[in-house]
């Protein structure tokens, strides 16, 4: 039961908050409809302050919404002006923490998985994909993730799919064989697989043969055999990245490396790559109840060392062992090595 004078209490507060949030969107939909490249500092600028200002889980999902909604259309996005949308959250993930390029990213994801499962017309696919190969491009995420989506593309491999891994090749294909040249290797070899064993009216398709003369050409690192493939514009936004990132962790240990599986489960098994997110799910959905706990193993640890840990409260089995192998490793290494196991 909840007192009247509580329930009007509550109702002005969510008018007011309401109230906020539109004036928040306004802001930064003002802030989106302006953005270009020489501009984008002082725009990368205003939205900081913003971040700031009001609640990060309130711009996270103003932002996102904004973005997608401007992004994800029937007809394909100019490749500039996605870069530019990209490019934006790239910085703001740099400069304020990485939960918001995660916050995007598991939209992106989620929104592209929706409509991969139905039979959409529009080119909505198409623009998800490039939102996703410019935030790899930009060091938002790991390739891990697009060698996933290529993957899952490769195993569907229909007329659709095949669009998709061309677009995405063509956009990222070099960067990931800088960045796993042997993961690529075997990515090819199954798409020729699958090419070969796929039914003859796939087969003699031209578009599967244009495929299989990509990856061979990215194989070979020949730039020449693929039609259209312009490194220089993510090239130049990505010299405009580096003077607008303030920090020092612009590199690789600010991107996300999750993947497709962890993205798509996010809400039934929690968020691990944000650090601090909260988390309200049954605790670990797969375990059984009658499952008995794995016993840790530390090896043989004297009694004078589980002492003291008794002494210094490590009251449970995993903070027994985490306090016995900091006090036992000979260096930081063998430390290390003994934690991760």
């Amino acid at each position: 039961y909840v007192p009247p004078q509580v329930r009007k209490v509550q109702d002005t507060l969510d008018d007011k908050k309401r109230e906020e949030l539109g004036r928040l969107k306004k802001m930064v939909n003002g802030l989106i409809n302006r953005l270009s490249e020489p501009n984008l500092s002082s725009i990368s600028g205003q939205m900081e302050e913003l971040y700031m200002a009001n609640s990060r889980k309130d711009m996270n999902e103003t932002l996102t919404d904004i973005l997608m909604n401007a992004c994800v259309t029937a007809v394909a996005m100019p490749a500039r002006l996605m870069m530019e949308h990209v490019l934006l959250v790239s910085i703001l993930h740099h400069n304020i923490g990485i939960e918001v390029g995660a916050h995007f990213l598991e939209a992106v994801v989620k929104k592209f998985d929706e409509l991969c499962k139905s039979d959409a017309e529009g080119k909505e696919c198409e623009n998800l994909l490039a939102l996703i190969a410019h935030l790899y491009n930009f060091h938002v995420v790991h390739s891990l993730l697009i060698f996933d989506i290529l993957k899952k593309l490769v195993s569907t491999f229909t007329e659709k799919e095949i669009e998709l891994i061309l677009f995405l090749l063509k956009n990222v294909g070099f960067s990931l064989r800088k960045d796993d040249a042997l993961a690529l290797k075997e990515l090819i070899t199954e798409a020729q697989r699958k090419a070969n064993t796929a039914e003859k009216k796939l087969q003699d398709q031209a578009r599967v043969r244009f495929m299989l003369e990509t990856m061979l050409a990215l194989r070979n690192n020949d730039m020449r055999k693929i039609p259209g493939y312009d490194p220089e514009p993510v090239e130049k936004l990505r010299k405009l990245q580096r003077s607008l990132v303030h920090s020092s962790g612009s590199g690789k240990e600010t991107q996300l490396r999750v993947s497709l599986e962890s993205l798509l489960s996010a809400d039934q098994v929690g968020r691990w790559w944000i650090v601090g997110s909260s988390w309200s799910g049954a605790p670990m959905i797969n375990d059984k109840p009658g499952k008995t706990q794995q016993k840790l193993r530390i090896g043989k640890v004297s009694s004078k060392i589980m002492e003291l840990a008794r002494k210094q409260r490590m009251n449970t089995d995993i903070r027994r062992s985490i306090f016995c192998v900091l006090m036992t490793s000979e260096d930081f290494m063998d430390a290390f090595e003994k934690l991760l196991k």
